[in-house]
């Protein structure tokens, strides 16, 4: 285990307690809007090294008694299929996902709400689907003038013709897949109908970044930056907060720019009582005061730049985000100034593909090569072969190496291998018989029932989860999918791992 810069356990206690004081200004009735990933947050737990990717789960599971949540899910993204990168899912199916995950931890789901529903197809059968499992779904329509004409907003015809989404406990944390999804349409208007039923509600929001309280141009907040840098947010300080209190701290713009009118909305819903002063206000992000080491969260945040320039790089070269993305980001990696091979396991990775290159052992004409760097620091490397993908030979050379097992042992028989490809080839019809890391990992767990070296490199294979790596050739599928199960942190080079247009 890496060096830590964040005590999770400060976070949990401060954080919780602060929550629960924030309830108690208003009424005991407080709906807080929570961004960023509910469950899994590793862009968190990569940038402030003991961060736990599901911090907030652990969070939620010390409120439970006092919360419950509400899940918002915008039908235009279920209509168009939007999928959440990390786990390359539609928002529609994590709903499903983190409906599941949040009851087999007794946290209490209180309804789905759909917004800006205009009986989108799609949307519908996602919510007959809901409903079928007994599910209670809300459906929320465009407001028109939405979010300046206060006036009607916060009127019958505004967030009156809502559906009023019925709670029981004095904390609703408003949660979606990604941002966009109408939570804080759904908090404002859960507080307008509370007001007009005589329960001084409030809101307040969760955000993990930018953390206000650091300075603007920390690698924390860049990072932020650089992981939202597809959609164009950027930190600012809050002119508000410098305005009321005399005093600096970091928010970003669409924070800044939509709190005239949120200030406005609250003040129209609750009279001036308790109106905040200043987006920061509304915050409730106890972060900052958890890190215990700077210099390493630093280091952390000025990696995930790294990472997040590489991605972008290679959702360019398949036609997801624009060039203006990539050179966002460009221009904060010179902010740092940083580079590509200021991620350790660039250069040895490229270093693998060129030596491929050489031996002339590539596939198909292609020459890639993976490299990653376990925990101690030490780097493995492998290359593509007409037998393994790059990313197959680079996890079995790393549990070898983990195990102990010596370097011309093989941990895959021929007759494996071959018959694997066989059924690839004859069977299946693939052109593509050499294995991808899901195959290879299938192929493993299947030698180790007969073979006890492949079965002490199998039980290895959990020790890689938050290690670094790096390919010179994007991923396949099969790839993916098998980095992704394994937790690895990847990256690779804007390169198309195959020459032909449909990868397997």
């Amino acid at each position: 285990m890496g060096k830590l810069g964040f005590d999770n356990a400060k976070y949990l206690e401060e954080q919780s307690s602060y929550i629960i004081d924030r309830s108690r200004l208003f009424d005991n009735k407080l709906y807080l809007e929570f961004g960023g990933k509910l469950i899994y947050d590793f862009h968190a737990a990569r940038i402030l090294p003991g961060f736990h990717p599901n911090a907030k789960i652990r969070l939620l599971e010390r409120l439970k008694d006092d919360a419950e949540i509400l899940i918002c899910v915008y039908a235009g993204d279920i209509e168009r299929r939007k999928t959440r990168a990390d786990f390359g899912i539609t928002y529609d199916v994590d709903v499903l996902r983190l409906i599941d995950d949040l009851r087999s931890r007794d946290i209490l789901v209180s309804s789905v709400v759909v917004t800006r529903y205009e009986e989108q197809p799609s949307a519908d059968t996602f919510i007959r689907r809901l409903e079928q499992h007994d599910i209670r779904v809300y459906r929320h329509r465009a407001i028109r003038g939405y979010p300046v004409d206060v006036e009607r907003i916060v009127s019958e015809n505004g967030y009156g013709a809502n559906d009023y989404i019925e709670t029981v406990r004095p904390i609703v944390v408003v949660t979606a897949p990604g941002p966009g999804s109408g939570k804080m349409a759904t908090c404002l208007s859960q507080v307008y109908h509370d007001h007009q039923r005589g329960v001084q509600a409030g809101y307040a929001k969760f955000e993990t970044f930018p953390i206000w309280n650091l300075p603007l141009k920390h690698p924390v907040n860049v990072a932020y930056e650089a992981a939202t840098a597809d959609i164009g947010d950027f930190n600012q300080f809050d002119p508000f907060h410098l305005e009321a209190y005399g005093e600096t701290a970091v928010n970003y713009n669409r924070d800044v720019e939509v709190f005239p009118v949120v200030k406005h909305i609250l003040r129209r819903i609750m009279g001036d009582e308790h109106v905040y002063k200043s987006p920061t206000d509304m915050g409730v992000n106890r972060a900052g005061f958890a890190i215990c080491d700077d210099d390493v969260v630093r280091e952390a945040s000025v990696q995930e730049v790294i990472r997040r320039f590489f991605r972008y790089q290679c959702e360019y070269k398949m036609g997801l985000t624009e060039a203006a993305t990539v050179d966002r980001v460009k221009v904060l990696m010179d902010e740092l100034d940083c580079h590509e091979a200021g991620r350790t396991v660039v250069t040895p990775a490229r270093e693998a593909a060129s030596k491929a290159c050489e031996q002339g052992v590539g596939h198909d004409g292609i020459f890639c090569g993976a490299a990653i760097e376990l925990a101690d620091g030490s780097l493995v490397t492998g290359k593509n072969s007409a037998l393994l993908h790059a990313a197959s030979a680079c996890v079995l050379n790393a549990v070898k190496i983990l195990a102990g097992i010596p370097d011309p042992i093989h941990l895959l028989s021929a007759q494996v291998l071959q018959s694997v490809g066989t059924m690839k080839s004859d069977i299946l019809r693939s052109g593509e018989v050499s294995l991808n890391l899901d195959e290879t990992l299938i192929a493993l767990s299947v030698s180790a029932a007969s073979n006890p070296t492949a079965q002490a490199a199998l039980e290895c294979i959990q020790r890689l989860q938050g290690c670094d790596m790096h390919m010179t050739h994007m991923p396949t599928p099969g790839d993916e999918a098998g980095l992704r199960r394994l937790g690895v942190n990847l990256t690779c080079d804007p390169n198309f791992s195959s020459k032909f247009l449909h990868a397997v």
